[in-house]
């Protein structure tokens, strides 16, 4: 685990609602890290809301196909973004994602909803459609903070989060964890579709190297809890610099 200097405490949280602030933990990471299940684990250890941008995005490709719109038709994308319906659940005991009055949660999952993801997540005005929508989702927490995962967090939708996380783990790794998820499918087609959507969404965001200030998890010889437990301690040693001012 790579650890960057996170003595600048000169980070800004992000206001809620209420005008008090929010304490974001920004999570990014290539596909099958882990990030999802991790953050959404660590995001009850500590008491904050949690926020998967990666459903958000699946939810408009599973929109865009209910639609029938072309998903290489960047501007039918855009146009149909302007209407898209979302709810998504913020609390990680209760924890759901509905489009319209449609729950989605478990449809977003399927195949060929993965599939598609990558051809709208690569459209920069759908990125920044959903950049806008996930920092009012943050403004909106009731929650002291929140856990909010994905591609371009610690980067682009909170790089002044006061925490921010690169999770990665080696490739053989992140393909036997999503083997494990996805019993129906072989790891060979598991395998191409972790490194279509990594291919996919590299071209437009840097989500394998760390920015600077970021720090990196590697989670390739942890299991899942030893992950969580790594994330609340880089959160627990955080908070106590900044109240403390160092």
């Amino acid at each position: 685990m790579t650890m960057p200097d996170l003595t600048n405490t000169n980070h800004e949280n992000i206001p809620d609602a209420n005008g008090s602030t929010t304490f974001v933990v920004a999570i990014d990471g290539p596909a099958g890290s882990g990030k999802s299940s991790v953050s959404k684990a660590a995001a009850a250890a500590l008491g904050y809301a949690y926020l998967d941008s990666g459903a958000c995005y699946r939810a408009l490709a599973w929109s865009l196909l209910q639609r029938g719109v072309e998903l290489e038709d960047a501007d039918a994308a855009i146009e149909a973004q302007k209407t898209f319906d979302l709810d998504i659940g913020t609390e990680p005991d209760d924890y759901f994602v509905r489009v319209g009055e449609i729950d989605v949660t478990d449809a977003i999952r399927e195949p060929r909803v993965t599939n598609a993801v990558r051809h709208i997540s690569k459209v920069p005005e759908v990125r920044a459609g959903l950049t806008a929508l996930f920092r009012r989702i943050i403004r909106a927490t009731p929650n002291p903070g929140i856990v909010v995962e994905g591609r371009d967090i610690t980067t682009v939708v909170a790089s002044d989060a006061p925490v921010r996380i690169l999770l990665t783990a080696s490739e053989e790794a992140r393909m036997a964890r999503r083997s494990n998820e996805l019993t129906d499918q072989s790891a060979a087609v598991v395998g191409e579709q972790l490194r279509s959507r990594d291919q996919a969404d590299s071209r437009v965001v840097d989500f394998m190297n760390a920015a600077d200030g970021v720090l990196t998890l590697d989670s390739t010889e942890l299991d899942f809890d030893q992950t969580v437990h790594a994330v609340v301690e880089i959160v627990h040693t955080q908070t106590a610099r900044i109240s403390h001012g160092r």
